[in-house]
């Protein structure tokens, strides 16, 4: 799908550490319409990143133990949701947020925890643009809400996340650049 005169594999080409990115592209509000914008990953996750996150930011046993975990609602080892939430962010950062005029976001409107991750899953992430909005109160900046739904490699959705965040308008980001 056309994004402002881009296509999808241009968007979805800069997925990958910084240094192996081509020089980035700047992004504003006006490249963000209704739709899909794009599918990003896979990215693999490790049963030892699983266990390193649990480890220091969510300790319950269903994500640190293996025998507590089976006896738990989820029926085995399974990543924190707040991993995951940290997985998705660092798809979308790098592949669109990363190369777009973001000013931040106000927060998060929706996060849900649908499934869980196991162990050695290949994630995925899908997202829409769900609404675009031309900011009341700072006309220079737009509101761009995202939908991402993050799958297994089964296509299970695991979780997703409504979230908008404030991107500079066109006429403002080039004078910037031009300063």
């Amino acid at each position: 799908m056309p994004m402002g005169g881009l296509r999808l594999p241009q968007i979805a080409a800069t997925i990958g550490p910084p240094s192996s990115r081509p020089q980035p592209m700047t992004l504003t509000f006006e490249d963000f319409k209704p739709g899909h914008l794009g599918t990003f990953g896979p990215r693999h996750v490790t049963r030892e990143e699983m266990l390193a996150f649990a480890a220091e930011f969510d300790p319950q046993p269903m994500h640190l133990d293996e025998e507590a975990a089976k006896h738990s609602m989820l029926k085995g080892l399974s990543g924190s949701g707040w991993h995951l939430g940290s997985v998705m962010m660092r798809m979308m950062f790098d592949g669109f947020i990363g190369r777009t005029a973001s000013l931040g976001s106000p927060g998060i409107n929706e996060l849900r925890w649908l499934a869980p991750f196991r162990p050695g899953d290949d994630l995925t992430l899908d997202v829409d643009v769900t609404e675009a909005r031309v900011s009341r109160s700072r006309p220079e900046t737009g509101i761009v809400t995202f939908k991402g739904v993050i799958r297994n490699a089964a296509g299970q959705a695991l979780c997703e996340m409504v979230s908008p965040i404030i991107v500079r308008r066109r006429a403002v980001a080039a004078s910037e650049q031009s300063a």
